[in-house]
């Protein structure tokens, strides 16, 4: 382990197993331990040292069933090692570990393409039932859903072009490597432009882009061999009253709710379709492929009976419902579908997601219950207003509480701010002329910013006490958490960040040695009445983008 590999080699020759001798409590031998430290060349020189009688012991196995080659496996520089391990040993090549897996398998799990190629050579001359003792582990998972899952995307695809056999087949969880796929939206995050900060992190970002490409491409070729989506059984009108059990008649009727149970059972069997994990997920570029090359799979159902709108909607993925929204497709036909419990698009909006852990913004309950209002908005078709306050209840009490002890926390410092604008223009810098009672500054560009900005700063503290009080005294009913709320609590924001600035340049002027010398120019007069704006911009401009951003999405209708 510590790269003495001459000494290594002495003590090797000393001791009777030479290079097979177990030196530690996992039973791995020292051959097991050059190669696990990445040393080729010291593995290639023992091999070459250990006596003929002993080539048999090549097949000697550790603690947790890996040979030596399933070592050398995990590396692309160790390829002439593995070379020499199959000459000496050729059955290696078919022994698993404990978890069953080949030496092929783990180097599929480790995304060594360079060894995984040189592996799947040897195992070429075999058919597809011979191959899957080699690619397959005990519990069903492929060579393929291993790559997926360790996010080696490049070497997943080659393996999905030269073992299309694999690409439906399922794990123990009946899971395909597109389902696998779906799953994982971290893999289709591309990062922002490169910027100035994102210079110093050039790597890290260029490897995302690369990983965002690759699972790409990877989806794509899946999503042409995936034809999940058809098993459905959409030609039942799900808009349509069900069927009391005690007052069914027969006939074509009761033949469609039995065939339509017996379709719902054997999808249960199945797991859920690609179409449906990537809406849950997110993965916009996997529902878009799918979307692209089957049209007809936007109306799939799932177990539940829900569709992709129904999906999307519970798991707040609006990039996926503009998408769908934008298809040319009947909509009316989408919106009045009903899920299994009866539900409707709109309810479905009521829902929490409680079956579902996404990337949440940080943000207080009322603005949650903002967005939550926004997605009911944006599908106001029907009225289930009751479904809606019933399953916000506790949220509206939290975002009440939450925007009262706001509200109050603000007002309290909004008046220190004006009680101190008030005193300061009592308290002109420079003091007043003895003889005229005028101030000694009047006519320096300073004493005009300390006058303008005392009296924006008096006037910024008084709007946003009014603001805040209005707030205190607002009803809280639903609709006002929509618009009115929020915009009130960002209006008082702005306009107590304004206040508080104003009264900074206030105080500062008041103090300025250079102003009552009168020496301060014009420019910085400028400067000290933009800065406060800019710095507002700043810090309020993104909130304010996104929240108009999501605003746009909302037609005009009420709740009440």
């Amino acid at each position: 382990m510590k790269g003495n590999k001459k000494r290594v080699a002495e003590l090797c020759q000393k001791i009777q197993d030479h290079a097979l001798h177990v030196i530690t409590v996992n039973d791995d031998t020292v051959l097991h331990m050059a190669t696990y430290a990445k040393e080729a060349s010291l593995v290639e020189n023992l091999l070459d040292e250990l006596p003929r009688h002993h080539l048999d012991k090549l097949t000697r196995q550790n603690g947790v069933g890996n040979t030596i080659l399933h070592e050398t496996a995990t590396s692309n520089h160790t390829v002439p090692v593995a070379d020499k391990l199959l000459k000496r040993a050729p059955g290696l090549l078919g022994m698993r570990n404990h978890n069953g897996e080949t030496a092929l398998f783990r180097a599929a799990r480790y995304g060594k393409t360079d060894m995984f190629n040189f592996l799947a050579a040897k195992v070429s001359g075999y058919d597809e039932s011979g191959l899957q003792f080699y690619v397959q582990r005990s519990d069903k998972t492929t060579i393929l859903h291993m790559a997926i899952l360790s996010l080696h995307f490049d070497l997943a695809y080659r393996i999905a072009l030269d073992y299309t056999h694999l690409i439906g087949q399922k794990d123990a969880d009946g899971m395909t490597g597109l389902q696998l796929l779906s799953c994982n939206p971290s893999a289709f995050k591309l990062e922002p432009e490169e910027g100035f900060i994102n210079l110093v992190w050039r790597e890290k970002v260029q490897k995302q882009k690369q990983l965002h490409r690759s699972a790409v491409e990877l989806a794509k070729f899946l999503v042409r061999k995936d034809t999940s989506w058809e098993l459905t059984y959409s030609s039942i009108d799900q808009s349509k009253p069900k069927i009391h059990k005690y007052g069914e008649k027969g006939g074509q009727e009761r033949q469609e709710v039995h065939l339509f149970n017996k379709i719902l059972d054997k999808e249960e069997s199945l797991g859920e379709t690609p179409l449906i994990l990537a809406t849950k997920s997110g993965c916009v570029e996997i529902v878009e492929e799918i979307l692209k090359l089957y049209p007809q799979a936007v109306e799939h159902i799932d177990d539940e009976g829900r569709n992709v709108l129904h999906v999307a909607i519970k798991y707040r993925q609006k990039k996926i419902f503009e998408l769908v929204k934008g298809m040319d497709v009947p909509m009316k036909r989408l919106t009045r579908k009903i899920d299994g419990d009866g539900n409707s698009i709109l309810h479905t909006v009521g829902k929490k997601r409680k079956d579902f852990i996404s990337d949440e913004k940080m943000e207080g309950p009322a603005f949650l219950l903002q967005e939550e209002l926004l997605w009911f908005e944006n599908n106001m078709k029907l009225t289930a207003e009751g479904y809606f306050i019933t399953a916000n209840s506790e949220l509206r009490n939290l975002a009440k509480e939450w925007l009262k002890t706001t509200a109050e926390g603000c007002s309290v410092v909004a008046v220190l701010i004006a009680t101190v604008a008030f005193a300061a223009a009592y308290t002109v810098p420079g003091g007043p002329n003895q003889s005229t009672g005028v101030p000694v500054l009047v006519n320096k560009p300073f004493f005009v910013v300390f006058t303008v900005t005392d009296v924006l700063s008096l006037t910024f503290a008084l709007t946003s006490v009014v603001t805040f009080l209005s707030i205190l005294t607002s009803p809280f009913r639903f609709k006002d958490f929509k618009h009115t709320l929020p915009n009130k609590l960002m209006v008082g924001f702005a306009f107590l960040f304004l206040c508080g600035n104003d009264d900074g340049s206030v105080w500062s002027n008041n103090h300025s040695d250079d102003l009552q010398q009168g020496k301060l120019d014009k420019n910085y007069s400028i400067c000290s009445l933009l800065y406060p704006s800019w710095h507002l911009c700043t810090i309020l401009f993104p909130s304010l983008y996104i929240t108009i951003k999501d605003l746009q999405l909302a037609p005009e209708n009420s709740l009440h």
